[in-house]
Parts: C-alpha cells; structure tokens; sequence
C-alpha cells in the first residue's frame, strides 16, 4: 500500500471546485516552496508545549475540585461550571479562531492566545469567590480555543510528506499525555502545595510556560503566507455568531446532564439544530457573494475529511468519558487519594504516548487500517479493564486494571494522531486552520456527548448496585462509542480500496486499448 493511493499526501492538494488553491510555504513554511525551514522542529516544539498547556486544562482540574470546594466554598453546581466552563468556551472558538488564523496569520494568533490564556490563568489562581474562578476559566477556554487550532494548522505549514506524520505523531503524543497525565500532575501539585492553597498553583504553573512560550513563539513560528488585512468579509462575523450560538446551545443540555432534571432541557437540541441550520444556510449565501466564511462547506464533499470528523466526535466520546468514571471510581468507589488515582491511569498516558510517535511513523504506509486496528486494541484494552474490576474487588482492582489500561492507552495512540493525519491530508494549507478547528470542535462535542452518556449510565446504576457494577456499565458503554468509531473506519477502508480497485481497472482499461491501437 503506497502513500498516494491510501491518502495524498501532497500539502497542497487540490479541493473541490470553489475551494482555494494551495498555499506557499513562504518564510518558515516550506509546505509549499519545496525549502523545508531548518527552524520547523524548533517552532513544534513551541506548538506542542503550546497544546500540552491548553489541553491539560481540560483534565488537572478534576482531582482539584474537593480543595477547591472547600476554599471557596462553592456548590456542587459551580464546580461543574469550573470544568464545564472551560470545555464549552474552549469548543465554541475552535473553528472561528482557524479561519482567523488562516486570514489573519497563525503566528500573530497564536501569541494572542498565549497572552491572554496566561492573563486567564494568574487570575484564576488568584481567585475570591467561585463565581470568579468561574469566568475566569471561561476566558482560559476561550484563549485555548484562540491556541489549539493554530497547532495542526502550523504542521500543515511547516511541513509535508512522511515529515507530517511524524509531526502530527508527535502532537497525538501530547494529547494523549496531556489528557491521562492531568489527574497525577495535579495530584503531584496539591500533594506538595497543600490542600488549602494547592489548587491554585494548578493554574499558576501556567504562567512561567506562557510566558516562554510566548518569547518563543515570536521568536521561531513562521508567518501565514495568505494572512492579509483582516476585513468584515475575510471574518464573517454573522456566520461566527450564528455558529458560536449552535455549538453552544447544543452542548449545554449534556453539560449541565446532571444539574439540569428532567427531559425540557433536550428540546435545546431543536434550537441547536435550527441555528445550525441556519449557519449552513447563512454560509451558502456568504460565500455565493464572493466573501469568505467561516466554515468552509466544500471541506465536508472530501470524504476522507467528512469520514475523519465523525470517527474523532465518536472516539472522543469514548475516550474522554473513560477518566471521568475512572476517576470518580477510584477517588469515591476505592477511596485513593488525588495522587494514587493519577498514579493508576498513568499505564493509559503511557501506552499512548509510545504508540503515538510510532503511529505518525507509520501512517504513511498503512492509512487507515492502521486506525482500525488501534479502535481494535482500545475496544479490547477497555473491556478488559472492566472485568479487571469484577475479578478483583476492592482496592487492589486498581492494580489489576493497570496492564489493560496500558494496552488501551497503545491503541489510543494509533488512532488519534494518525487519523488528523488522514483527515487533513486532502485539505489545501490555506484552509488548515479552519479545517482543523472544525475537526477539534468535533472532539470538544463528542467528549461532552460522551461524558453525559456514560455519567448518566454510570449514576443510575452506582445509585443501585455500588461503585464496581457502575464502573463497569460506564466502561461497555464507553466501548459501544468506540465500536462505532471502529465501523467508521472499516467502512472509510472499504471504500478506499473499493476506489483504488476501480482506478486500477481503469488504467488496465487504458493500456488495453492503447496496445489494440
């Protein structure tokens, strides 16, 4: 199986009609220019410190909670909002942010970000009150979503050909860490802080890599060679309302799934799926004007990029939701401390960190069976976690969830990177931004779908059969979203051979008819 006939891997692949043409790799770029930058390693480490920063603020808060409730004094509602809060603001300024990166360069937005995710963070440390910290960490989501899609839009950029891999291996290894290492991190902080005052140094330890990063960032990422003057119809400020509005509202109802009783708050997702509808409808319009929106519609006619989203919201689902009843688990079920229930998910942070980098290695040449077979492992690597717990009860279920959990964690490395490999590969530079914004809005809706599902299946069955027995149901149906997942890309396989298959009876065709004549 070559390369070219699983994925293009040519950085400046050609669109649909009306797509825009590829972009010059310009100073630093090298994508398009064939003159890779001899910086462009440097200016990755730069992003991927970037991402571990932003990305880790979605999972270190969780074992922070209880300190935090006690020093101040916040309610249960609140505490959701704190982890909530940053998830739903980080979700809703993903693909809004690329396409302003892509418009008005990456570099200058992703210094943006960096300045304001660190103001956020120094604020949340400092914070009196729960409402405080509430909207603080709103801002922090808010300048990690100006951030995080400025990364895979950059590898886009920087580099081509079996080098993406690498790179976009590389930042599958940071998403895996930065997801499965947050709990013990955190635990490590509190643990040496105290649990008085710990929890603020959660946020605070921001700030010295903000501000290297930022002194970095200027100093080594390149410049956007199609950025120019940022204008009403180079931003589409309508769409990015209408858009924000729909996201929003869509995931609210699974954010606030506990807090929020009864079936009335669903009918939010009639609302959502009117305001999106009408964000399709406003961007068809806008971009019939000649402007430029905020999406562009004709990325989801590339079938490996429409197939890519809807494996990654679906794995996501799974993925995520597994440390929230993992945690829950271990701290409320087994009664282990902050440290002790990081320290029991760290075999998941190493097992996917390895196989992450071997991943970016190896996408070039297998494509998306290789996505297959790591769904394959973590569906097996979960399911053997659950009966872990049912065969050893009791504290000691921790150890004996170890070995599974890093065989899931080595699967869970095969996939991720690997696919934003596969799903970007069709997509033009000039649209990476908004391309890989869009692809990580999917994985902020899938997590909080996920977490809602499992959460709601995993507390209607502690209530009756104890923490063991709800564990395990929350893992199955962590699986069933990754099983899904699984058929996504066996049918994406399928129709890649099918297409390779049918090219190749074509050019046979061809040949044929050429040695008649």
């Amino acid at each position: 199986m070559t390369p070219s006939s699983e994925h293009p891997s040519t950085p400046g692949a050609p669109g649909p009609p009306g797509a825009p043409g590829p972009a010059r790799g310009g100073p630093g770029g090298g994508a398009g220019d064939g003159v890779p930058d001899e910086r462009r390693w440097k200016a990755l480490y730069v992003c991927l410190v970037a991402g571990f920063m932003t990305l880790l603020d979605v999972s270190i808060v969780n074992v922070a909670l209880p300190s935090i409730r006690t020093g101040l004094h916040a309610g249960i509602e609140q505490l959701q909002w704190v982890v909530s809060g940053y998830a739903l603001s980080f979700g809703l300024l993903l693909i809004p942010a690329g396409r302003m990166g892509d418009a008005r360069g990456r570099r200058m937005m992703m210094m943006t970000g960096l300045t304001l995710f660190t103001l956020a963070s120094a604020a949340c440390g400092a914070s009196q009150s729960s409402t405080w910290l509430v909207t603080a960490r709103v801002a922090q989501g808010l300048a990690g979503g100006l951030i995080s899609p400025q990364i895979s839009a950059l590898i886009q950029q920087m580099f081509r050909g079996a080098e993406r891999g690498r790179a976009f291996g590389m930042f599958g290894s940071t998403i895996g860490l930065s997801t499965a290492v947050g709990p013990i991190l955190g635990g490590l902080i509190i643990h040496a802080a105290g649990p008085d005052e710990g929890w603020r140094w959660i946020f605070y330890v921001n700030l010295p890599l903000g501000a290297v990063c930022l002194v970095l960032a200027h100093r080594l990422l390149p410049d956007t060679p199609t950025a120019g003057r940022l204008t009403i119809r180079r931003l589409d400020p309508v769409g990015v309302l209408l858009l924000g509005a729909g996201v929003f509202t869509l995931l609210l109802p699974f954010v606030q799934a506990q807090q929020w009783h009864g079936p009335r708050k669903w009918l939010l997702l009639l609302l959502a799926a009117g305001l999106l509808f009408g964000f399709v409808r406003w961007e068809r319009a806008w971009g019939a004007r000649g402007a430029e929106p905020v999406l562009q519609l004709w990325l989801y006619r590339i079938r490996s990029y429409t197939a890519g989203s809807l494996l990654i919201l679906l794995y996501f689902a799974g993925f995520t939701s597994i440390f929230f009843v993992s945690t829950l688990f271990l701290q409320n079920g087994l009664r282990y401390s902050a440290l002790m229930a990081g320290l029991t998910l760290t075999p998941f942070a190493v097992g996917s960190a390895t196989a992450a980098t071997i991943g970016g290695r190896l996408v070039s040449r297998f494509g998306r069976p290789l996505v297959v077979m790591g769904l394959s492992v973590v569906a097996l690597g979960l399911g053997g976690t659950a009966l872990a717990v049912h065969m050893v009860p009791g504290r000691g279920a921790g150890w004996a969830m170890a070995l599974p959990l890093l065989f899931a964690g080595l699967g869970s490395g095969l996939v991720i990177a690997p696919n934003q490999t596969l799903t970007l590969s069709e997509v033009p530079v000039s649209s990476a931004g908004s391309a890989g914004g869009s692809l990580q809005t999917g994985q902020r809706v899938g997590a909080s779908i996920g977490i809602a599902a499992v959460g709601s299946v995993f507390f209607s069955r502690m209530m009756d059969e104890g923490w063991a027995a709800a564990y395990d149901t929350g893992l199955l149906v962590s699986v069933a979203f990754v099983l899904v997942a699984l058929l996504v890309a066996i049918a994406d396989a399928g129709a890649r051979r099918h297409d390779r298959r049918s090219e190749s009876r074509v050019r046979s065709s061809k040949l044929g008819r050429t040695a008649r004549e």
